[in-house]
């Protein structure tokens, strides 16, 4: 019998995973969870997860399903509950209200701010602990703990890039090196991320809109990063005509005060940061900044010497190349430009962990390394 109980904990465990996955166009900067509410014979009775920032967490949407059948139940849950009150009141209170007997996270909440709901659930007479799939738990939301334990965004860096490697011919030509099938789920990724970066040499080469487009994340945060340390963005932009005040401007001190009116004027943000030994925008500040607006993942669209500086500081978490079957050669551009390395040993070395068709197209998805993964919070 005890076999067959943790054969079911785990069966409803993964759906608990499964539907937090349905939160990844929406929840961030809050966490992507899944739950899963089973009456006191163990039958499902209700399910639910976080669809986005503000609206109700997961375990308040399966408990609303699941009405009086959870009294006496079990809840599995991929995430410790709640036991503060931010944007929504505490979902241990909905819990103990709604008499769940037993209660099942799937990892500890790692903020010690929202954390101790376990512990609040034993002390008031509930079977709760961790048990599941921590590993997963932790790879489902390390967008998520990256900004709660690092305090910074997590940078996931992409490029559409040829079979030999290039972003565009030697005469700056790139549109289009992938098809629409690859174009689409690059829009997606914006969906998945709070914030865009590129740098100026992209607002002047091909002067981007730089939009959320698909209609796939229900909320209203969105913003656009240019890196330019100068202030040389024109007031014509597409970043600075459209919706200007999604738009933030990173400069340096370099940047001449007429330049800063002239912008300011435009509508959009601007942010001063101090220059690193490039004389360019810190990466580092720059990303302490964004952590403090609530920007959890951030979305890195180069050019390649964006994409460059980000490898070059250490700080690429992920990469999604989509590389179309052609071959460009020549002189044009490669996906990552910067300082580099000298030695193959100091490489910002990766982990492959996906590739995925999109037309005549492919998606090659590599992450950092689980050993240098900080967030052990199992």
């Amino acid at each position: 019998m005890a076999g067959e109980n943790r054969d079911a904990d785990a069966r409803w465990m993964r759906r608990a995973f499964e539907l937090a996955a349905r939160g990844r166009f929406g929840a961030s900067p809050n966490p992507m969870v899944g739950a899963v509410v089973l009456d006191p014979e163990g039958h499902l009775a209700g399910e639910g997860f976080h669809a986005r920032c503000g609206g109700p967490h997961a375990e308040i949407v399966a408990l609303r399903e699941a009405g009086d059948r959870a009294r006496g139940g079990s809840l599995f849950v991929t995430l410790e509950p709640c036991a503060h009150h931010g944007r929504t009141p505490p979902c241990v209170d909905a819990i103990l209200s709604a008499g769940v007997r037993r209660v099942v996270a799937a990892m500890r909440e790692p903020n010690p701010h929202a954390g101790g709901g376990i512990d609040r659930l034993r002390a008031e007479g509930v079977d709760a602990g961790v048990g599941g799939d921590a590993d997963r738990a932790r790879t489902l939301n390390r967008r998520w703990l990256t900004w709660v334990q690092e305090r910074r965004p997590w940078v996931t860096l992409k490029a559409a890039v040829s079979l030999d490697g290039r972003i565009a011919t030697r005469t700056g030509q790139s549109k289009w090196i992938t098809g629409e099938a690859a174009r689409r789920r690059s829009l997606e990724l914006r969906e998945e991320h709070d914030a865009i970066v590129v740098g100026i040499g992209t607002v002047l080469a091909d002067d981007p809109l730089l939009t959320r487009r698909l209609g796939l994340n229900p909320g209203e945060s969105w913003t656009r990063i240019v890196l330019d340390s100068r202030l040389r963005t024109p007031t014509a932009a597409q970043v600075v005509q459209t919706s200007p005040e999604q738009t933030l401007i990173a400069h340096t001190q370099e940047a001449a005060p007429g330049e800063r009116r002239r912008l300011k004027d435009a509508g959009v943000q601007l942010l001063e940061i101090a220059a690193g030994a490039d004389g360019r925008v810190e990466l580092h500040q720059l990303l302490e900044h964004l952590a403090r607006r609530e920007v959890a993942a951030l979305l890195v669209e180069g050019g390649s010497a964006v994409h460059g500086s980000f490898a070059d500081a250490g700080l690429v978490d992920e990469a999604v190349f989509f590389i179309a079957p052609l071959l460009i050669g020549g002189s044009g551009p490669s996906a990552v430009a910067g300082r580099g390395v000298a030695d193959l040993e100091l490489a910002t070395r990766l982990r492959f962990e996906g590739i995925e068709r999109h037309g005549a197209d492919l998606e090659l998805r590599a992450v950092r390394p689980e050993e240098e993964d900080v967030h052990g919070s199992g």
